[in-house]
């Protein structure tokens, strides 16, 4: 079965880096783009950022633009999210997703707080 695992989440201080990951597996991985989304308390969940499946091409969210970089290693089946210069809004429950018609699927999530 399909299955996301995210992994790499955790507190750190404003202007701080981080580097998520999802490690897919049940699927095609290599065929299909791969993205990030995020929820904060009381928000709803948002699109940060895609990686296509062909070219690596990639969109980000305006508000993360020039500060995110979203990658992937189709030989290991992962994704990454780099993090950089991170800010207190930034603080979300980071979730990895991929589309396989009809249906979503999405990792557990990992928790990103910044905070001094």
């Amino acid at each position: 079965q399909v299955q996301l695992v995210e992994s790499g989440g955790g507190l750190v201080q404003p202007g701080g880096s981080l580097r998520l990951s999802c490690a897919a597996s049940g699927f095609a991985f290599n065929s299909n783009p791969m993205m990030w989304y995020r929820q904060a308390p009381g928000k709803e969940r948002e699109l940060v950022a895609t990686v296509s499946n062909f070219r690596g091409s990639t969109n980000y969210a305006d508000s993360v633009k020039g500060r995110f970089t979203i990658s992937r290693d189709n030989a290991k089946k992962t994704t990454y999210l780099q993090m950089n210069s991170l800010k207190p809004e930034d603080t979300a429950v980071y979730y990895c997703n991929v589309r396989l018609y009809p249906f979503d699927y999405w990792g557990q999530g990992t928790q990103v707080t910044v905070s001094s």
